[in-house]
């Protein structure tokens, strides 16, 4: 949510952002006529308080119950002018950052470094899900007779190659600073709301419990912002490191990425948030972008960093950076990771804020994937696979692995 003082102020500015991510400028113009409908009707309704006070003092009866009736009239229509203003308010997205390249959408995002050569193999690379079936790792065809389509079951080492990432993961920012979580992954929709993740068809990606009102987590980050909401907090910057399921419906992706578990409506995911002050926030999201990259490196897995365009950024995220493993079996880069810096965006929706000295401020939020189980487990299975089928466990991985290679043996 933006400051309505800033829209009233940078009116043009705030509609070319919000047309840079694709969005219509006019919902600017409707906010801006709600704002004005309603500090009217606040100014009505504090012109007849105070003049039924004075007649209340006045003990001029008869007139205090035609005012009275007056206001009666009045309430109801400031109440739905200003529920009709809180939803405006919410389809405002966060403006790209300065440093963002105006773009349409994903085919206008720029790479910034790649890091690592893509591997050469004295054979035809297979795919993961070739693999993982070969190895008894990986079964979609049960898990679609159980589940349906894109879900998966992760078998055998399979399982322990998940368990080895997340240990790697937690033991690297647990030595950061970053506090480990293993948060709900069933949230209130408010919650959800105030992470900015419900308007533009957000929702639609999204498991809602119609009867709880409660909605699956998409990813850990939207459980982890919610947590200091309403509070204000004492120290900064505050880190923390949640793992756990994630949930979505895929929607838009109908026959998009439909063989294996590349793209799956259930997967589990280690996630870093970050609350800051905003002076901190840039140099923050390098932080975790490079904790990211260090993670990648730690695996030895070639990867491309993607800055996204202006068309191609979320509505709460001012600035994202993807890591794109290279896939041998698919034979191009693909999405592992993100990181965005979400600003005062979210800070504002929720009310989370920090002390300077006797002011109070909006904290800055961030948040990035330190490791996406499924999407990891697909980029060791192809970059590590051997000629004889079997797949060598990068050696950062092997403490917790147990041995150095998957041969389908338990």
């Amino acid at each position: 949510m933006l400051d309505i003082q800033y829209i009233r102020e940078n009116t043009d500015k705030v509609k070319k952002a919000t047309a840079a991510k694709q969005l219509d400028p006019a919902l600017v113009d409707k906010l801006l006529e709600l704002d004005e409908k309603r500090r009217k009707l606040l100014g009505e309704i504090e012109g007849i308080r105070a003049k039924r006070n004075k007649l209340a003092a006045e003990k001029n009866i008869e007139e205090g119950k035609r005012i009275k009736e007056e206001l009666k009239a009045l309430e109801p229509e400031l109440q739905k002018v200003e529920d009709e203003y809180r939803r405006a308010c919410l389809e405002i997205p966060n403006p790209p950052a300065e440093d963002v390249k105006e773009g349409k959408d994903e085919g206008e995002n720029e790479v910034v470094r790649k890091w690592g050569e893509p591997k050469k193999f004295d054979f035809e690379a297979k795919d993961h899900l070739a693999l993982g079936e070969a190895l008894g790792v990986i079964d979609v065809e049960r898990a679609a007779k159980v589940s349906g389509a894109r879900f998966g079951y992760l078998k055998a080492d399979a399982v322990v190659l998940e368990l080895a990432l997340v240990n790697l993961a937690m033991e690297t920012l647990i030595k950061e600073g970053f506090i480990p979580v293993v948060p709900p992954v069933l949230i209130k929709k408010e919650s959800m709301e105030g992470m900015g993740y419900l308007e533009h068809g957000g929702q639609d990606n999204m498991y809602v419990l119609d009867k709880d009102g409660l909605i699956l987590v998409g990813t850990s980050e939207q459980s982890l912002g919610p947590m200091h909401q309403g509070e204000t907090l004492d120290k900064l910057p505050l880190r923390y490191v949640g793992f756990s399921p994630c949930f979505r419906r895929e929607s838009g992706s109908y026959g998009k990425d439909t063989r294996g578990i590349l793209r799956v409506h259930q997967f589990d995911k280690v996630e870093m948030f970050s609350f800051t002050k905003p002076e901190e926030s840039d140099k923050e999201h390098e932080y975790l972008l490079s904790l990211e990259e260090k993670l990648l490196q730690a695996l030895n897995i070639p990867y491309q960093v993607v800055k996204m365009c202006s068309g191609d950024l979320g509505a709460p995220a001012a600035r994202k950076y993807d890591l794109e493993a290279w896939m041998p079996g698919q034979g191009k880069y693909r999405e592992l990771t993100s990181t965005s810096t979400c600003t005062d965006f979210q800070a504002r929706r929720l009310n989370i804020k920090y002390k300077d000295g006797d002011k109070t401020i909006f904290v800055h939020t961030l948040n990035g994937t330190a490791f996406a189980i499924g999407r990891t487990i697909i980029a060791i299975l192809e970059n590590y696979q051997q000629k004889d089928g079997s797949v060598v466990i990068p050696e950062a991985l092997r403490k917790w692995f147990g041995k150095d290679k998957i041969t389908g043996a338990i």
